[in-house]
């Protein structure tokens, strides 16, 4: 892909029917935000919750994880009420975001943590997600849908295909219906080096939790007694935010899913397995050989 410098000005301007980068326009930042900067289905609700129990220090939020950390770029509410809810804010923020590093406007200042996912998995956790949406939230979004665009295959091979063969931007080569989370991943992993970017991998997360959140808390430069690691590690384990969805849950404000514990299905790796036929694995392989060979290999190891 091509390559891009943070000091300018951001490159893309990402809109769709459901999200807009542009959003993030007049938002006033604060020296210490922290941004959770993920694709679609790739550990943005687990990053959000590790980074809620590292800054309040505690497994119980004072609200529910969706309005603690709304969705910047989401459209179901006016840009400036966002802005409020983080505005009004006197803890650290922690800022969940999907906007490729190649639309949103960098400051240096600020934490960014990318969370990636193998594709594999998730296509299949989006797949399922599809399932999940509450038309009622859908039709907030409605009037701005193209009436004669397709409908996405259902079947999962041919959504498979479908994904990795349509964009929704002009600059894309895959990601369709939503955005391609292979590129999103490409836009931070460009920039690693850079102090304010933290590359994290959700099998690194499932292997070792406690590892990966001390991780965090030392880019964060947040400090916490030993004698609470045991009981927030518990917290941001599946088992317990499925069992609290209705305040862990994502978008929960807006009525997102049919079934907020859903939103969690099962959280484990490798469901494509059996799934995916080797035509599928083929066009992956073909769409993985646009970008860097190290960033692949990251991306895919088990």
């Amino acid at each position: 892909m091509e390559p891009f410098g943070l000091s300018d000005p951001p490159l893309r301007h990402y809109r769709t029917t459901v999200w807009d980068s542009a959003r993030w326009d007049g938002f006033v930042r604060r020296a210490d935000d922290v941004l959770i900067c993920t694709p679609y289905k790739s550990g943005t609700t687990w990053m959000q919750m590790i980074c809620a129990l590292l800054i309040f220090r505690t497994p119980d939020l004072p609200l529910p994880l969706a309005e603690i950390s709304p969705w910047m770029d989401l459209r179901a509410a006016p840009a400036d009420q966002v802005h409020g809810v983080y505005g009004a804010q006197t803890h650290r923020r922690f800022i969940k975001t999907h906007t490729p590093l190649d639309g949103l406007p960098w400051d240096a200042r600020a934490k960014h943590i990318c969370v990636l996912r193998d594709p594999r998995d998730v296509f299949i956790s989006m797949s399922n997600q599809m399932k999940n949406n509450n038309p009622e939230a859908v039709a907030l979004f409605m009037a701005d849908m193209d009436p004669d665009a397709p409908e996405p295959p259902e079947e999962h091979n041919a959504l498979f295909c479908y994904w990795l063969s349509t964009a929704s931007f002009a600059w894309e080569r895959d990601g369709a219906p939503y955005w391609s989370a292979l590129r999103h991943g490409a836009t931070y992993w460009q920039h690693r080096a850079q102090d304010g970017i933290l590359m994290v991998h959700y099998a690194d997360l499932k292997a070792d939790l406690e590892g990966q959140m001390r991780r965090v808390a030392a880019y964060l430069g947040i400090e916490i007694d030993e004698a609470l690691w045991p009981d927030l590690v518990h917290a941001a384990g599946f088992a317990q935010m499925k069992a609290r969805a209705d305040k862990t849950a994502p978008d929960t404000n807006f009525n997102m899913w049919k079934d907020n514990a859903a939103f969690f299905h099962k959280g484990v790796s490798r469901q494509w397995e059996g799934v995916l036929t080797d035509d599928s694995l083929a066009l992956l392989d073909e769409a993985l050989e646009r970008y860097p060979s190290d960033y692949v290999r990251w991306l895919l190891r088990a």
